[in-house]
């Protein structure tokens, strides 16, 4: 029913077949692995705007064969009249997820791509800007028809999504929620793409689109201002890593969850299971998913206020004494919540080899809900991750970067290979990714197999009462009956259930040879020359 996909000039993989289509024009025409990304994650900022606009914010991971991977951290800061105090003094004991005052973080996404731009000039990248977001363009002014990813979340969410008149002209027109296939104008974010790719990408932050997004941040109600857009640039950072199956494995460092999905790998590897699909396997993911999420809900935030080193999690000392608590034959006791979140994986590889893994999100679905007029973003709210406590891990700061659930991940194999993956979704990623990565890397399963192989899934609560163990209903019977066995609450949800984080994976062989497999619980595409 699925089927890999292989290729050897390039390839892209993208949530949505447009912005997959996107990419490989870029290719086909000479572009790199990095400007063939930067078209498809402009296109899904038209195509699926409940996911990934230009609002939001993104990180990125370059390899160029032969090299280190380059990480980008385009995450903006929380605005500098922003703080704890603003929110108590309107009466709320949390950051609120919708509403302008949702609206505390700058939007980074598109200083990522600049950023991302300038390592392809390094290479002799040459396709213009305009060029790369010439299809987003075309599909924001003309029409793209209503994906049924996008009606599905906006079914779910209209309530809180009903009260900002911008947003609701054009994506819900009349009162009325579009269904799938339904033709959706964005006209004002087809001028602000247009104005982008005539004076650069700068002028989000630094221009006229820039002055147009701050006027419409205050008139919402947002704390932020013009100057907090204009001290924004993205950070090229290091990348964590670990040494897992015969691969270096990288992920991006705090603010983003990275840690948790390379503690994952680095503990399920000390575990030494001997054969994929077992009790031994799937057991032991869940329990290194448990001690992950709590290093990572203990210490993880902006970096410059952690008092440890997040790669000290992942010396090979403290991860051999972290793994030797996993009991094979006894579930850790366990209470834990995840938020729910959508987010844009984007995989690239070109004919020369090189390699991104990227990502980009608005946080929860249409992320704050508050659409700028002058421009058509649509704003994210990366900032409800804040605490108002001051003694909070991620304390409410001005100038401060939330924590941040998108952690692309990118693998280097002794024999050659390159690995792009990503999962789509909020806290539940890293389990995502290390269940897919154990079955290729660890088990030697066809790549497509082993993303399209039952999953599970820790902490998302669908109903009051409800297990935080998920297992889809296509895991067999005996496996599912020794989880209980062993101590794990489950609760089995249907096949290819959407409260999976859809995964998305890229690898380059030796060879030259390219192969990618996109998950059926998504819409996802792969376009392949």
């Amino acid at each position: 029913m699925f089927h890999t996909a292989y290729a050897r000039r390039g390839l892209v993989v993208a949530p949505h077949h447009l912005a997959a289509q996107a990419g490989l024009a870029v290719l086909r025409e000479g572009g790199d692995a990095i400007e063939a990304t930067v078209a498809a994650a402009a296109v899904s900022a038209v195509v699926s705007p409940h996911m990934g606009g230009l609002g939001g914010d993104g990180f990125w991971l370059i390899q160029e064969p032969g090299r280190t991977p380059i990480a980008i951290d385009a995450a903006g800061v929380a605005g500098r009249q922003v703080s704890a105090e603003l929110y108590r003094g309107r009466g709320l004991s949390e950051c609120p997820g919708r509403g302008p005052l949702a609206c505390n973080t700058v939007a980074g996404a598109l200083a990522g791509w600049s950023s991302a731009l300038a390592v392809s000039r390094g290479w002799g990248g040459r396709l213009p800007l305009r060029r790369l977001l010439e299809e987003a363009i075309c599909h924001a002014r003309d029409g793209v028809p209503v994906s049924a990813g996008q009606a599905k979340t906006m079914a779910a969410e209209v309530g809180e999504l009903r009260f900002e008149p911008a947003f609701g002209r054009v994506y819900l027109p009349g009162g009325k929620r579009q269904q799938p296939g339904t033709p959706m104008v964005q006209a004002a974010l087809a001028r602000c793409l247009e104005r982008l790719a005539a004076a650069g990408l700068d002028d989000f932050y630094r221009g006229d689109v820039g002055a147009a997004l701050a006027v419409d941040l205050g008139a919402a109600g947002s704390p932020l201002i013009a100057e907090d857009l204009a001290d924004h640039y993205a950070q090229l950072v290091e990348p964590l890593s670990v040494r897992v199956a015969g691969a270096t494995v990288y992920s991006l460092p705090p603010p983003t969850q990275g840690l948790a999905s390379l503690m994952i790998l680095g503990l399920f590897d000390r575990l030494a299971v001997a054969e994929a699909e077992t009790t031994a396997h799937i057991h032991g993911l869940i329990e290194a998913t448990k001690h992950a999420i709590r290093v990572r809900d203990g210490y993880l935030t902006d970096p410059f206020y952690m008092t440890v080193e997040a790669r000290d999690f992942l010396l090979p000392e403290v991860l051999g004494e972290v793994a030797a608590v996993i009991e094979p034959g006894r579930a850790w006791p366990w209470s834990s919540s995840v938020e729910s979140g959508g987010s844009v994986w984007l995989g690239a590889v070109d004919a020369a080899g090189r390699t991104v893994s990227a990502m980009q999100s608005l946080g929860w679905g249409f992320g704050s809900g508050v659409m700028l007029e002058r421009t058509g973003v649509v704003w994210h709210n990366r900032g409800v991750s804040f605490s108002l406590l001051p003694a909070a891990v991620n304390a409410l700061i001005s100038g401060r970067r939330p924590f941040h659930t998108l952690n692309p991940m990118l693998a280097v194999f002794n024999d050659g290979r390159v690995m792009a993956l990503g999962a789509m979704g909020g806290r539940g990623q890293p389990q995502s990714q290390a269940t897919v990565f154990s079955r290729y890397a660890s088990f030697g399963q066809d790549l497509q197999a082993a993303v399209t192989a039952p999953r599970w899934t820790l902490g998302v609560r669908h109903r009051p009462g409800a297990a935080d163990l998920k297992l889809e209903s296509r895991f067999a019977p005996e496996l599912i009956e020794a989880l209980r066995a062993v101590g794990h609450p489950l609760e089995l949800v249907e096949p290819f259930s959407d409260l999976i984080d859809p995964v998305g994976a890229v690898v380059r062989h030796a060879s030259g040879t390219i192969e990618a497999a996109a998950d059926p619980r998504s819409e996802g595409a792969i376009a392949a020359w």
